[in-house]
């Protein structure tokens, strides 16, 4: 499978970018203000690969989710290419009687099997969670 992308530059060091037919988004450094860096995006496509695997098996196992929420962060090396070197991914589930064994064995599968964006990356990833207890579901 070929995935495409292309980027146009605007001025400066802002790009506008598109991958296939998707809608276009805007890179930039932090001094330009005007959409992620390019090194945030990567930390967005692991985020989002590994909540999109979470929330699948979540709902295949029937899990009661009232909300979710992905929080990461990470470290770069301080010399270049200044790769990422360690993310740390926290899984906010809420929701009512959620089990931990399943959230934990979801974040597994999605670290070791599906999550294509955290397989192509050369950094430890460190992977909590925290389940919030909501009231009844109406």
């Amino acid at each position: 499978m070929t995935t495409k992308a292309q980027l146009q530059w605007t001025d400066g060091m802002q790009f506008v970018a598109r991958a296939g037919d998707s809608p276009a988004i805007v890179l930039d450094t932090h001094d330009g203000g005007s959409g992620p860096s390019p090194m945030e995006l990567v930390l967005i496509g692991v985020a989002g690969c590994t909540a999109m695997d979470v929330i699948m098996i979540m709902q295949k196992k029937r899990a009661h989710l009232t909300d979710f929420r992905v929080n990461v962060s990470a470290e770069r090396a301080a010399e270049h290419p200044k790769r990422y070197t360690n993310i740390q991914i926290e899984f906010v589930l809420h929701g009512k009687d959620i089990k931990p064994k399943a959230v934990e064995q979801a974040i597994l599968l999605s670290e070791t099997k599906y999550c294509s964006a955290m397989a192509s990356l050369n950094a430890k990833v460190e992977s909590i969670y925290r389940i919030v207890e909501t009231g009844a579901l109406g």
